[in-house]
């Protein structure tokens, strides 16, 4: 399981998190670091002031009112003063920076051998013995007026702080996010050739820079795209007029019927290019998308080389129906089909299943083949194989127009070799089951 994140919201968020969280301890070091050495004489000053009080009220009090005077310090100010006997159980107090800065300060005005102690007899404080000429006493000084709790609402005051300013920086990144998140999706409508509203031009100044410059580039793409069908569509539309002329002439015109087959055959080929111009013009992601049964689309098209005396096999099973551009599957179909008759000689089937949530359309042929390291080349306009090359004719856009449809329908195109010598042309489409 991967513990980081990939988000960018998430991974800043947990940053900013992390860097809050170590400011706030670190300023709380800081504190305790400069506030250690006026605490420590603070205490000190106030354990030296309750020694000396205690030693004096001791020698000046008469010895009948002594019991009743230490009674009333230990009623209203919780301060204990007990003589030191031989054998007392001592547990000295813990080695901490604030505790041996106070001692060395005690000591400083009390004496060297002023002893300290956390605990008496099984009795916890802050002990602190003192002289009366040559007699040892203690005075035990209750604990809270040494170490300091902390309250509880600081903590409540310093978690609510910590909570403002974690949701602070959720927002500033969510903010940041929103923007980046509408960038990605248009460029990923684009990269399947779907039109897509402009990305709104706000927020930071380098976020609308940004915004601002991919709406730039959006349009211009559009711009060429259409001006590329526009062209391609009129030179489609004026090269129609000569080549029926062409072959109205040729019919005319008595010539051998070898010959005259020959030409027929050169004139449909560049009729056949035409077409495939006009269908690479026509992928530009225009048709609406509707609810189609992928696997009627591929009985019609089958059927209709079949009319043609082409040999066609085909194997349909029931699949649900997706949303797709109709037309432009169909082209996809008939690009599939005619490559595998025209390079494929023999063999040739088409079949269509459901498989784990993918709709998987399989045009398979016995053919050379292609080379695996060629399949991604052979996928680019204006590409042919090898063996294409030689007399199969065409322009090389058949397999350029079924990458882009496919890729639009959010589908996968690829190449295959098929067991036993040919090639498999897979087409992959998700469904929600």
């Amino acid at each position: 399981m991967k513990l980081w994140p990939r988000s960018l919201l998430w991974r800043t968020f947990i940053l900013l998190a992390v860097l809050v969280l170590a400011t706030t301890v670190a300023w709380f070091e800081i504190f305790r670091a400069y506030e250690l050495e006026p605490r420590a004489r603070q205490i000190s000053q106030n354990l030296i002031s309750i020694v000396n009080l205690t030693r004096t009220a001791l020698i000046t009090s008469q010895p009948e009112r002594r019991h009743e005077l230490l009674e009333d310090l230990a009623e209203r100010e919780g301060i204990q003063v007990h003589t030191a006997e031989p054998g007392e159980r001592i547990r000295p107090p813990a080695d901490r920076p604030l505790l041996r800065l106070v001692s060395e300060m005690v000591r400083r005005q009390l004496g060297a051998d002023t002893r300290f102690a956390a605990e008496r007899d099984g009795n916890p404080g802050f002990w602190v013995s003192f002289f009366i000429e040559d007699d040892e006493y203690w005075v035990r000084v209750p604990r809270e007026r040494i170490e300091r709790q902390i309250a509880l609402r600081w903590l409540g005051w310093g978690a609510l702080a910590l909570a403002l300013s974690l949701l602070a920086a959720y927002f500033l990144v969510s903010r940041l996010n929103r923007p980046l998140k509408a960038l990605a999706s248009a460029a990923d409508a684009i990269g399947k050739c779907k039109v897509h509203a402009a990305v709104p031009e706000k927020g930071p100044e380098e976020i609308r820079t940004l915004s601002h410059a991919f709406n730039r580039m959006s349009k211009d793409l559009a711009r060429l795209d259409a001006d590329r069908a526009l062209i391609l569509a009129g030179v489609s539309h004026d090269l129609r007029t000569p080549l029926s002329r062409l072959r109205l002439g040729l019919e005319m015109s008595g010539a051998d019927a070898r010959l005259k087959d020959g030409m027929t055959a050169d004139i449909e080929e560049m009729d056949r290019i035409i077409d495939q111009f006009l269908d690479f013009a026509r992928t530009d992601g225009a048709e609406t998308m509707q609810d189609a049964d992928i696997a009627s689309i591929a009985a019609d098209v089958s059927e209709h080389f079949r009319r043609h005396d082409k040999t066609v096999a085909t194997d349909f099973s029931s699949v649900p129906q997706l949303p797709l551009q109709a037309m432009a599957m169909r082209r996809v179909m008939l690009n599939l089909i005619d490559n595998a008759l025209r390079y494929g000689e023999s063999g040739v089937s088409v079949s269509v299943r459901a498989e784990r949530g993918l709709v998987v359309v399989d045009v398979s042929d016995r053919g050379p083949g292609i080379p695996a390291s060629e399949v991604e080349r052979l996928k680019q306009p204006f590409t042919r194989n090898e063996v294409a090359r030689s007399d199969k004719g065409g322009a090389g856009l058949g397999l350029a127009i079924v990458e882009r449809v496919v890729r639009a329908h959010r589908g996968s195109f690829e190449l295959l070799a098929r067991e036993g010598g040919g090639l498999i042309a897979r087409i992959r489409l998700p469904f929600e089951s």
